[in-house]
Order: structure tokens, then C-alpha cells, then sequence
């Protein structure tokens, strides 16, 4: 009989993220729960289609004379690429505004419109703070949550309407390094201890 090799064990069912999950914006980890984000109106809305994270090191490899091929410890980071995206379906003037980047909201000149404007700078005041993903981890009562920091979503707004079908805004945020913590990736993911 021949034998069979799987990853599965009896800690798979323990270790799987599950669903969507959902999108906030300026999440504070240990303060915020799921409820008290969506109270304080920090959520981006509901999504279709889910989001994605990457964190992706540029990894050059250091040649040096005599070696064959890669050496081990002659490999440096030269930058990260962080980014975030959620296919947002509640069209909201804060997913608007977050989609074209640099923007602001007028809510002074109409009485029955809220303006969005684009900007033709972006300044420092346009950058999110953080988007953070919270996700269902089975095994565990606490979520997966994943940040990334001082956050710009670069790809603007593409709004494409249809019959028979609701519009999504796909927004993909990047983190971005701040000046006074050049050596902080701006990403943390916080993962549930075993209970």
C-alpha cells in the first residue's frame, strides 16, 4: 500500500483565515475592537470581491569573485513594496476622497451636495495613517489583524458602472516609510497567541 504525505494535521483546522474580513482606516490595535471601529464610523465599507496584502523585500545579491552562485548572507534589502487593496461596493464620499488621494471634501458651497475635489499636490495631511485588515482566524475567539502605515493610494479612482450590477472601488493603498523611522517597515501583522 503505498503512503500517502500531506500537510494536514490535527492543527490545520486551527490555522486557516477565514472569509473576507473588513477594512478600517486609522485602527488602533489594543484600543479598537471590531465593534468600536465600525461605531467610530473608522470603517472603509463593505467589499465585494475581498482585498489583498503584500509585503515584497527587493532583495539584491551581493557578487562576489570565486563564488558560483548566490552566497549565503550576501543578500541585502534594498526596499520593501508594502501595499493593501479592498474592492470597496459602499460608495461613500470618504472612499471617494481615499480613492483619488489627493483630495478634499467640501462640505460648505452646496447646501445639498458634499463636494470632492482632486488636489494638484499631495500633501503630508493626505496620507492615512494606517488600513488595517481584521480577519477571522479559526482556532481562536481574537482576529488576525494586518497594518500598514502612513498609507497613499497612488491608482486614483476608476469607477466603472454597469446593468444588472453594483460599481466597486478597488482601492490599493502603499505604506510608505516616515523620515523619523527609516529603519520601521511600514507593515506589522499581529497574529493570535495560541490559546
Amino acid at each position: 500500500m503505498n503512503k500517502l504525505f500531506s500537510g494536514f494535521t490535527n492543527k490545520t483546522a486551527e490555522n486557516l483565515l477565514l472569509d473576507a474580513g473588513a477594512f478600517f482606516k486609522n485602527f488602533i490595535v489594543g484600543t479598537d475592537t471590531f465593534e468600536s471601529a465600525v461605531t467610530a464610523g473608522k470603517l472603509l465599507g463593505a467589499t465585494k470581491g475581498g482585498g489583498q496584502f503584500s509585503a515584497i523585500p527587493e532583495i539584491r545579491n551581493v557578487e562576489v569573485d570565486g563564488v558560483k552562485g548566490k552566497a549565503e548572507g550576501m543578500q541585502m534589502i534594498d526596499s520593501w513594496e508594502v501595499k493593501m487593496s479592498a474592492n470597496i461596493i459602499e460608495i461613500t464620499k470618504e472612499v471617494l476622497a481615499a480613492a483619488i488621494g489627493a483630495s478634499e471634501i467640501d462640505t460648505t458651497t452646496s447646501e445639498d451636495y458634499d463636494i470632492i475635489k482632486g488636489k494638484t499636490e499631495i500633501e503630508l495631511s493626505d496620507y492615512i495613517g494606517n488600513i488595517t485588515y481584521v480577519g477571522r482566524k479559526s482556532g481562536s475567539s481574537e482576529p488576525i489583524i494586518i497594518q500598514i502605515y502612513n498609507s497613499f493610494n497612488k491608482n486614483g479612482l476608476t469607477l466603472q458602472t454597469q446593468p444588472k450590477n453594483e460599481a466597486v472601488v478597488a482601492l490599493e493603498f502603499e505604506g510608505h516609510f516616515k523620515p523619523e523611522e527609516l529603519d520601521k517597515v511600514p507593515f506589522e501583522i499581529f497574529y493570535p497567541k495560541a490559546s
